[in-house]
């Protein structure tokens, strides 16, 4: 029978469809390939991108936009957000507008075209997660932002345009709906229960140890109560922390060998599956927030979105979270 589940965080309602429960197999996948041609993020063609932000690994002795790097951070040729300007915040009637101030970055994951995420070596992993912390530290500076969205988008049915390994970063002047919405369902929970939903999810989901799919010292990985996706998972750090810009080195080190294992395994129940990641953090200068974990969540691209659920705004899952979570611990990496 199909199942209604509840997130306990933002309280959204899935459907877990167990009459359309698939195997890891089942599910077709179009392969991404490399179609050649000019790639402008490859070493050798650094002048048709805008000046780098950011670079790891270049080689001593060699200019700023020059090849011989590892990693290298430039500004969205095309970005949804420009950085020059003022908000002038403005209302015509009750409806409110400002200019589209803000800054989208790419981070350029690795020189090799064909490299994959899932299989990057642990140190140049660790050069894009500290990409990651360095640019909303030095974004944070700018007073006009609120919040900075790290994201992932691989395949095509993920939103990627370019094949060459990269991520994204948009700083905001505003506040995400899904982020406020996150941090008032964390709130509701903590002032009526005095303690963190997600560390209370971490506690639980490894006490029950049916959603669970990995973990390490300091992370977990699992796939959650109500997903919205076939094969969604979160890694979660088991200490509490709202802000990913303050964990340690040991920490970040930890996080890279979980995420490598995590995305290895989804990559071994399903190859090439297309995917979106995305980092859940507190907003730009704010404290500590006792209610709150900084987490990634990893929505694979499984399902189409159609009329029920755009009418509705629920989603509909074809496979139940604890029977993804056992293809993927069990999965051969």
């Amino acid at each position: 029978m199909p199942e209604l589940r509840k997130d306990p965080i933002l309280g959204r309602w899935i459907i877990i469809s167990k009459e359309r429960s698939r195997r890891p197999t089942d599910f077709i996948v179009e392969e991404y390939k490399s179609t050649g041609g000019f790639c402008p993020l490859c070493p050798g063609n650094e002048k048709t991108t805008p000046n780098e932000v950011l670079v790891f690994g270049r080689e001593p002795g060699l200019p700023p936009n020059a090849a011989g790097w590892q990693l290298r951070v430039v500004p969205n040729k095309f970005p949804a957000l420009i950085i020059e300007g003022n908000l002038e915040k403005s209302g015509e009637g009750l409806y409110d507008r400002m200019n589209g101030i803000g800054a989208h970055e790419v981070v350029i994951e690795s020189p090799g075209h064909d490299d994959r995420f899932s299989f990057l070596p642990h140190q140049q992993m660790m050069n894009i997660f500290r990409a990651f912390r360095n640019r909303i530290l030095d974004l944070a500076q700018d007073k006009r932002f609120l919040y900075v969205m790290v994201f992932k988008n691989y395949g095509r049915a993920a939103g990627a345009s370019l094949e060459h390994p990269h991520s994204q970063l948009v700083a905001l002047p505003i506040l995400p709906r899904m982020v406020t919405s996150e941090l008032e369902g964390a709130l509701s929970y903590y002032k009526y229960k005095d303690r963190c939903i997600f560390c209370d999810i971490i506690h639980q989901e490894i006490q029950q140890d049916v959603r669970l799919v990995c973990q390490n010292n300091y992370f977990v990985t699992l796939t959650p109560f109500a997903p919205r996706t076939p094969f969604e998972m979160w890694i979660l750090p088991k200490e509490h922390g709202s802000s990913y810009t303050e964990q340690s080195e040991e920490s970040m080190n930890q996080l890279v060998s979980i995420f490598s294992e995590t995305m290895r395994r989804l990559d071994a129940c399903i190859p090439g599956v297309p995917y979106n990641f995305v980092l859940h953090t507190q907003p730009l200068r704010s404290n500590p927030l006792e209610h709150y974990h900084w987490h990634f969540e990893i929505m694979p691209k499984l399902t189409m979105i159609a009329g029920f659920e755009w009418g509705s705004g629920f989603y509909i899952n074809p496979i139940p979270p604890e029977e993804a979570a056992r293809f993927l611990k069990e999965a051969s990496i």
